[in-house]
C-alpha cells in the first residue's frame, strides 16, 4: 500500500498566538512563517485579518513572502470578515480562506442564540462569498467534537456543496476521547455525500491532554490533513503540538502516512517560537523537551551506551539533536561515568574506575548532577592515572 501524505496546516501564527504574553510584531511573524515554510508545512495559517489593523497587515506580508505554502486567514461565517480576509490574500500564491460557525447544540443555543436551520444557512452563505475570492475555501464547524453526528454531516454536505474544499472537524474544547472523535471522523466518510471531493481536518485542543491522541485517531479513521502548532502552543491547554504527530506518524510506518515535514529542523524550530512567544518548553516536553533525549538513570545510561534503541525510539538526529545526553547524578551507575570520562580524555582500568566512581558518588550526592569541570577536578584531586 502507497504512502498517504497527511497535510500539515500550522496555526502557530493564529490560533497559538492567542495565548496571553505570546504576542508576536510583524518582524517575528514574518521570520517564524520562514521558518514554517523551510520546515515543509503545506498550509501557514498567517492570523484573523479582521481581528486587528496590525493582524490584517501580518496576513498581508506573510502572503507576499510565502513562495511554497498555501497562506490561510481566518474569518468568521460573517461578510466583512471574509471581505477583509480575501483583501489580505490578495497578495498569496496559494490563498485559502478559512471560515466558519458553531455546530453544537451549545453555541447555537447560547453563544450564536439561534437555530441549526439558520446556522446551516450562514454556513453555506459564508462559503459561497468565500469561494467568490479564492478557490480554496476550508469550512470549520466550531466546537464538531460536542456536535451530533447527524446534523455534523447535514453541514459538510452543504458547504462542500457551496464549494468548500476543506472540513475542518474541531475538538474545539478537548472534550472528545480518541475512539470517540475517531469514530465522528468515519461517520463522516461514510455518510456525507462528497466528502471524497474534499480534504477532512482534524484540530483538537488539549483540555484534557489528548489532542494528539485525537488527531492520530483522525487520520486513522479518514482525515487528512492535521491542524497543529508549534510546541503545541494555543487557548487554555494548547492545540496538537506539531513535532509529535509528524514523528508519530513517521515512526509508524504501519499507517501509511506521513508528511512533509523535515524532521531535522523540529528542534531549531521550537526554539525558535519558544523565544520569540516568551513560552518555555517543558524539560519533559515530547520531542523538543530538553530531557526528550537524556538519561540520568544508571540502568537507562548503560543500555543506551550498549544500544541507542535500548530506550529510545527517535535517533535524536531524525529532530535536530546532536546525540543523546548522559546526565550524571547520584543514580548513575559505573558504565555512564566510564562514558564521560573517556569524553574527556580519561581511559581508567576498572580498579581505577572503581575509586572514581567512589569519589563520583560523593560528589553527586552534594550536588543534583555532575558536570565535566567535576570530572576534571576528581581526576587531578584523587591522582588517578589513565590505563595504557
Amino acid at each position: 500500500m502507497s504512502v498517504q501524505k497527511i497535510q500539515i496546516f500550522d496555526t502557530t501564527l493564529r490560533d497559538g498566538e492567542q495565548v496571553p504574553g505570546c504576542k508576536l510584531d510583524m518582524d517575528e511573524k514574518l521570520v517564524i512563517a520562514r521558518q514554517l515554510e523551510l520546515l515543509g508545512v503545506d498550509v501557514i495559517e498567517a492570523g484573523f485579518p479582521i481581528s486587528s489593523p496590525g493582524d490584517f497587515e501580518a496576513v498581508k506580508a506573510i502572503a507576499a513572502q510565502t513562495k511554497q505554502a498555501t497562506v490561510c486567514g481566518l474569518s468568521r461565517a460573517v461578510e466583512q470578515d471574509i471581505l477583509t480576509a480575501a483583501e489580505a490574500l490578495k497578495g498569496a500564491r496559494f490563498p485559502r480562506i478559512h471560515t466558519g460557525i458553531g455546530t453544537s447544540d451549545s453555541h447555537i443555543k447560547f453563544k450564536l442564540r439561534t437555530t441549526q436551520e439558520k446556522v446551516l444557512e450562514r454556513a453555506v452563505e459564508a462559503v459561497k462569498l468565500a469561494k467568490k475570492y479564492v478557490e480554496d475555501v476550508e469550512f470549520y464547524a466550531e466546537d464538531a467534537g460536542r456536535t451530533d453526528n447527524e446534523f455534523l454531516a447535514r453541514v459538510c454536505e452543504a458547504v462542500i456543496k457551496a464549494g468548500a474544499t476543506v472540513l475542518n472537524i474541531p475538538d474545539t474544547t478537548g472534550y472528545c476521547l480518541p475512539e470517540e472523535y475517531g469514530a465522528k471522523i468515519k461517520y463522516l466518510v461514510e455518510n456525507v455525500n462528497g466528502v471524497d471531493r474534499v480534504r477532512l481536518s482534524t484540530h483538537c485542543h488539549n483540555d484534557l491532554g489528548l489532542a494528539t491522541a485525537n488527531s492520530i485517531a483522525g487520520v486513522i479513521n479518514g482525515a487528512r490533513q492535521i491542524e497543529c502548532t508549534i510546541n503545541g502552543v494555543g487557548e487554555r491547554a494548547g492545540n496538537t503540538a506539531l513535532e509529535e504527530v509528524v514523528m508519530i506518524l513517521r515512526q509508524h510506518p504501519y499507517l501509511n502516512l506521513d508528511t512533509n515535514i523535515n524532521t531535522k529542523l523540529l528542534t531549531e524550530t521550537s526554539a525558535m517560537v519558544s523565544q520569540m512567544m516568551r513560552m518555555p518548553v517543558q524539560a519533559n516536553k515530547a520531542i523538543v523537551g530538553s530531557n526528550a533525549f537524556s538519561h540520568s538513570s544508571g540502568i537507562h545510561q548503560d543500555g543506551v551506551i550498549k544500544h541507542r534503541e535500548t530506550y529510545e525510539i527517535i535517533d535524536p538526529k531524525d529532530v535536530g539533536v546532536n546525540d543523546s545526553s548522559i546526565v550524571l547524578t547520584a543514580r548513575s551507575g559505573r558504565a555512564a561515568l566510564a562514558y564521560r570520562l573517556q569524553k574527556l580524555g580519561y581511559d581508567f582500568d576498572k580498579a581505577t574506575l572503581d575509586k572514581a566512581y567512589a569519589s563520583f558518588l560523593q560528589i553527586a550526592d552534594r550536588k543534583k548532577e555532575v558536570v565535566d569541570e567535576d570530572l576534571h577536578q576528581l581526576v587531578e584531586q584523587e591522582n588517578l592515572i589513565a590505563a595504557n
